[in-house]
């Protein structure tokens, strides 16, 4: 006898791995005994921050995918496993990147563009996910209205993944590192997201 998927179980497995990687971004915290704010301090308290704030984001970006559907395989599981696997790691090298901003840990050109090209790595890895995701749900869900969402949010990430692969590009090349190219790339989700939400259902309304 075949068993139906419980989403929940895959939702509170999902939540308690967000939880340990907070968690880990406080362990590794360097307390400083005293009241002096050094700037190594105000690095270490910069990134943490910056760090939970996008680990949050990941989060509510998860929290809606199980919003959108209640559809739920093996292949999701799979995609879902390897997610929350790489934003475990992700959390390390976007706190060492804040680091570099002010001037801490980063000493030549080439730390930079490993660092970024890590960064790049891992965000292109998290949205490829999230982008696969959507895309299994899209396929194996019959309500029309709930199918056009969800290709909608498959081909969004898909641009999360495109601008990642411009950025990972950049950063090997080491172009524009001395005006960090390789960051300011991540601009353009704005202008293409936009772009793609006017075209996507214009083309809808068209059919």
């Amino acid at each position: 006898m075949k068993y139906l998927h419980n989403s929940s179980r895959i939702e509170a497995f999902s939540d308690a791995v967000f939880a340990f990687a907070a968690t880990l971004m406080v362990v590794n915290l360097n307390f400083v005994e005293g009241l002096n704010i050094t700037k190594s301090n105000a690095a270490d308290f910069l990134g943490f921050a910056v760090s939970f704030f996008v680990l949050v984001a990941l989060w509510w970006v998860h929290y809606n995918f199980f919003r959108r559907t209640k559809y739920m395989d093996n292949g999701i599981i799979t995609l879902n496993a390897f997610l929350l696997f790489v934003v475990l790691y992700y959390v390390f090298p976007l706190k060492h990147l804040v680091y570099s901003w002010m001037g801490e840990g980063v000493k030549t050109k080439e730390d930079l563009s490993n660092l970024f090209v890590l960064y790049g790595i891992g965000f292109l890895l998290i949205f490829l996910c999230f982008a696969l995701m959507y895309y299994r749900a899209y396929k194996k869900t019959t309500a029309t209205a709930q199918k056009i969402n969800l290709l909608f949010y498959a081909r969004h990430f898909s641009i999360f993944v495109l601008v990642a692969v411009i950025s990972v590009l950049l950063s090997v090349l080491e172009i524009g590192m001395n005006y960090g190219f390789p960051g300011f790339s991540y601009a353009l989700l704005g202008p293409l997201c936009f772009l793609h939400s006017k075209m996507f259902y214009k083309k809808i309304e068209l059919k």
